[in-house]
């Protein structure tokens, strides 16, 4: 299965009546950027709008945790996102929040789905079609959810990991990982789980915003003390970026790979679970 798309085969596609084209722009709570009213203002054409915040379980205490599937299934019709369509999803970064969403079509049993290789950030580079306004609402698709546990950790099952000697890549930056620098959601201690390893994910992307080379990918995860042939979780500051790191080992065959959904946020937030500060 391939994962990502060029922007060439996407522009190709883009009258395909079986494609639907997701907007999954999402910015970090300390940057102040609307991520909807620029997809308003500037977007592939036909693209829909997913809203990773309000997508989620919203009566959690941590930010966009993963919807019950009955409300995964009714956001996705109305989208028209459902069976015999195929996904394809960006952002305006170019690998940033979009593997979140394609993460989370899988967890809810879409397979068809992948990321659109340097995001909107190639797309504009290159000169491709783009529109804005106020988007035609689409025709609503049944959607099945069939919830895929083997992709998701919560947390006692990380406490039991770490207690086995699993591996665990935290994809946040290097500062965060270590707790030289403050976390961008108040009142959250720094540091990272006892036994994790920093792969920061944007080890995994080139320049223009593409992911990079499968065996450029499998010695980032070498290089940081990661097998990338074994079982893996991941996790973020989030869940979000967590989902790069998870889309970077997809596209190399890695198969055993969950990500813990409340990632350092819940993780961070609990004093009774053990945190450490500095190098790995």
């Amino acid at each position: 299965m391939n994962w990502l798309v060029s922007t060439e085969w996407l522009d190709s596609h883009l009258k395909a009546p079986d494609i639907v084209i997701v907007d999954a722009t999402w910015h970090l709570p300390n940057v102040s950027r609307d991520a909807h009213a620029e997809y308003l203002a500037e977007r592939i054409p036909g693209a829909v709008f997913f809203d990773i915040d309000e997508i989620a379980d919203t009566s959690s205490p941590y930010p966009h945790m993963l919807p019950s599937p009955e409300k995964f299934a009714s956001r996705m019709r109305k989208m028209g996102i459902g069976d015999g369509k195929r996904v394809v999803v960006y952002d305006s970064y170019g690998l940033f929040s979009a593997a979140r969403v394609w993460w989370m079509l899988r967890v809810f049993g879409k397979e068809d789905v992948a990321v659109l290789d340097g995001g909107l950030k190639k797309w504009k580079a290159e000169g491709r079609p783009l529109e804005d306004g106020p988007p035609i609402k689409p025709q609503e698709r049944h959607f099945t959810a069939r919830f895929n546990s083997l992709m998701v950790r919560d947390k006692a099952e990380m406490q039991k990991a770490l207690t086995a000697g699993a591996q665990v890549a935290d994809a946040r930056g290097p500062g965060r990982f270590t707790g030289a620098e403050p976390e961008p959601r108040p009142g959250l201690r720094g540091g990272h789980m006892p036994g994790a390893r920093n792969v920061h994910y944007a080890k995994l992307v080139n320049d223009d915003g593409t992911m990079k080379a499968p065996d450029e990918i499998r010695a980032v995860f070498e290089s940081c003390g990661i097998d990338p042939a074994k079982p893996i979780v991941t996790s973020c500051g989030s869940g979000v970026t967590a989902a790069v790191l998870a889309l970077g080992l997809a596209e190399i065959g890695n198969q055993k790979t969950a990500l813990y959904d409340g990632s350092w946020t819940e993780w961070g937030s609990d004093p009774d679970l053990p945190a450490v500060t500095g190098e790995a």
